[in-house]
């Protein structure tokens, strides 16, 4: 039977959002086909399944997702009675029911349904469709004691109809509160019950939502600008000195079209970071000159400045009656979201509560999902050179908000802090230095002389050497101010890993740094090496990239079964090329015996059953290999990049190995996605050192 999770409520506003999206990141952690129902739906757009279709690449069709709009619900129940709507809303679930492993219920919002008893009906589905129950209380604005009291009746009310009750959750209760709620909740239910603080982000409105719900035209802005969140509304009337003094960070500045002089002072304000704004809607209908708009458009670019036909005062009761919403068109929104539900509910433990059924497909999403519990588990620093780049400000802003890591990043710090406030991005107690400028920078330059006086270095060269972010960036890793360091979006490959082979090294028990690639298909994940940065190995270094390659397949989670690759399986091939692969086979047997090892083996035999079957009928590899080693990069690098583009896969990497303490190479083209992955590889790899420590 297929394992169902209801989440609902008591009454509206509480948030319940943050709750559904979390546990959806749970059940797709755990299983591949995740379905969701909404018993109940109102007219207009479903916000959060289409943030849930986008973000979790759902292939379920929309018409399935739903029973019946509260209009059909209130005319069925008023004609016929409650059995009758719960017997079609019972057989709509189990339509999309079997089609999934588990599936997420929306439970009904409470909002303006006409529905008589809303909470029994609720309960009354839960059971009928066999799904464990997730009460959400809402607790803004109220006492730490009426909290509680509403989390424990709440739980009274679902577990005396019958439910299964798998935890309470006490959502939105003042930041002040929340450890002393939570303490007095903890151990009175049967149950867990965990207490989220209320994230004011999460329920301010971006300034595209302003914009929308007003009418208003967009004089400037980008499409970042216009997705920062407006948490202030500061209106301009006074002279521009006691004006700016009122401006507060996230703040949208409110003032008539005609102020020129208070637009340009917030947009300056912004420029400098005293304080960022999320941007400037103008009222009256005025538009300043094109003058004023283009040096607007210099003080701040991106900065959203847009305009609206009314005066301040309909204009501020409008917004202050606008609330943010989690939607796909707000993936930031999501992710604070997501890093709030991690910080404040045990995962793991609710996850063992829902106890879902666990596949044994690995699909990209589930990968990417264990990579980010892994480095969040046993939280490391990693420091990321390249601290003025879009894309690592934006996989910079992911990484704090879900608490995967600490970070420092390098740069002129003025030119990082203006770059993430036109971004709209909030960087929290992340590490900023210039190398250029920092305290440091004597002492490392001492250090870098002493590592190559032998190729001639000085202490005056060297202070030159470490001023670049790169060499600085891994002179932290290597002194322990860093665990790990991420670059490569702008630098070459080179530039990247030139300074680790200086300072950082090899592990003694290695003779040679190498890479794989995370190869994520949709089924399975598997491990190809080298494809980054050994141009044509010996057989002494393809045997010690396989047994790397093994070792780092194991350490996330995937099982080593090593195929060592050649145009030729078995013995029915000869020549220098396949003799080179046999020979390294023979080592890594030799060397490690205990590793599941075929070679000389072609890709179609290493990982096609039916293949297997004809070529290596006895091979314990054959057919199943999960790490593939490549005989050269140029076999390698086109290997990977072919399945990457032509069979959809995703490519986590390069991943390197080796080295005494990690450094990782991005891309020049990375995505954000891809950047956060490495990020946390990086931070999962520094915990094996650490964990070593503490056992000895």
């Amino acid at each position: 039977m297929t394992r169902s999770v209801y989440v609902t409520g008591i009454d509206r506003g509480d948030g319940r959002q943050v709750v559904e999206l979390g546990v959806m990141e749970l059940l797709t952690r755990q299983v591949d086909r995740v379905g969701v129902f909404r018993p109940l739906v109102h007219d207009g757009p479903d916000r959060l399944f289409e943030l849930l279709r986008a973000r979790y690449r759902l292939s379920q069709a929309p018409a399935t997702v739903y029973g019946l709009d509260y209009a059909e619900a209130s005319a069925l129940q008023a004609e016929r009675g409650t059995d009758e709507l719960v017997a079609t809303l019972v057989e709509r679930f189990h339509a999309v029911a079997r089609d999934y492993d588990v599936v997420l219920v929306l439970g009904t919002d409470f909002a303006d349904t006409q529905l008589p008893d809303e909470l029994s009906l609720n309960a009354r589905l839960a059971n009928e469709f066999g799904a464990s129950v997730i009460p959400v209380v809402g607790g803004r604005k109220q006492t730490p004691e009426s909290v509680r009291a509403e989390v424990r009746n709440a739980y009274r009310a679902y577990d005396g109809r019958g439910c299964d009750v798998l935890a309470m959750v006490a959502n939105r209760v003042a930041r002040e509160d929340r450890d002393e709620i939570a303490e007095r909740l903890d151990s009175r239910l049967p149950v867990p019950c965990y207490v989220l603080p209320d994230e004011p982000a999460l329920s301010a409105p971006t300034v595209a939502q302003i914009t929308h719900a007003l009418g208003a035209r967009v004089l400037l802005g980008d499409e970042s600008g216009l997705a920062r969140d407006a948490l202030d509304f500061v209106f301009g009337g006074a002279m521009l000195p006691h004006f700016l003094s009122a401006l507060t960070p996230g703040c949208l500045v409110v003032t008539p079209g005609d102020r020129a002089d208070l637009v340009i002072g917030s947009l300056a304000a912004h420029s400098a970071g005293t304080p960022p704004i999320a941007g400037v809607l103008l009222t009256l209908d005025e538009v300043p000159s094109d003058e004023i708009l283009t040096l607007a458009a210099r003080l701040a670019p991106g900065t959203p400045v847009i305009a609206v036909s009314g005066n301040s005062f309909p204009t501020a009761a409008r917004l202050f009656s606008l609330e943010g919403k989690l939607n796909a068109a707000t993936p930031r929104k999501a992710e604070r979201a997501l890093g709030l539900f991690e910080r404040y509910v045990d995962t793991a433990g609710l996850l063992t509560r829902v106890s879902a059924p666990s596949s044994d497909r690995v699909t990209p999403m589930m990968f990417e999902h264990k990579l980010l519990e892994r480095a969040r588990a046993d939280k490391r620093r990693v420091v990321l050179p390249e601290g003025t780049e879009e894309r690592v400000l934006h996989a910079a802003e992911v990484l704090l908000r879900r608490g995967v890591c600490d970070l420092t990043l390098l740069g002129p710090v003025d030119r990082i802090r203006k770059k993430a406030a036109d971004l709209g991005i909030d960087l929290g107690d992340s590490q900023l230095i210039d190398p250029a400028t920092s305290e440091l920078r004597d002492a490392f330059a001492e250090q870098y002389a002493k590592l190559r006086a032998h190729r001639g270095v000085t202490v005056e060269l060297a202070y030159d050497v470490v001023a670049d972010v790169n060499y600085f960036g891994t002179l932290m890793v290597e002194q322990g101010l860093a665990d790990g360091m991420v670059s490569g979006s702008v630098h070459s490959t080179a530039a990247t890993i030139r300074p680790a082979f200086e300072i950082i090294k090899t592990n003694p028990d290695t003779k040679i740094v190498s890479s794989v690639f995370f190869m994520c298909l949709a089924d399975k994940v598997l491990v190809y090496g080298d494809c980054a940065v050994n141009p044509d190995p010996d057989a002494e270094q393809l045997a010690d990239i396989a047994i790397q390659s093994a070792a780092t397949a194991e350490q996330f989670g995937v099982e080593p079964r090593i195929a060592m690759l050649s145009y030729s399986t078995g013995t029915s091939g000869s020549g220098a090329d396949v003799d080179k692969v046999r020979k390294a086979t023979e080592l890594v047997r030799l060397r490690r015996g205990d590793l599941k090892t075929e070679g000389p083996i072609q890709y179609d035999a290493a990982v096609e059953p039916s293949v297997a079957a004809t070529k290596l009928p006895d091979s314990e590899v054959a057919g199943q290999a999960s790490v593939l080693i490549f005989p050269d990069l140029n076999t390698g690098n086109n290997t990977y990049k072919a399945v990457q583009r032509s069979a959809g896969a995703i490519a986590v990497g390069p991943v390197l190995q080796g080295l005494r303490k990690p450094v990782n190479d991005l891309s020049r083209g990375a995505l954000v996605q891809d950047i956060v992955n490495t990020v946390a590889i990086t931070a999962i790899q520094a915990q094996t050192p650490h964990e070593k420590a503490t056992t000895q």
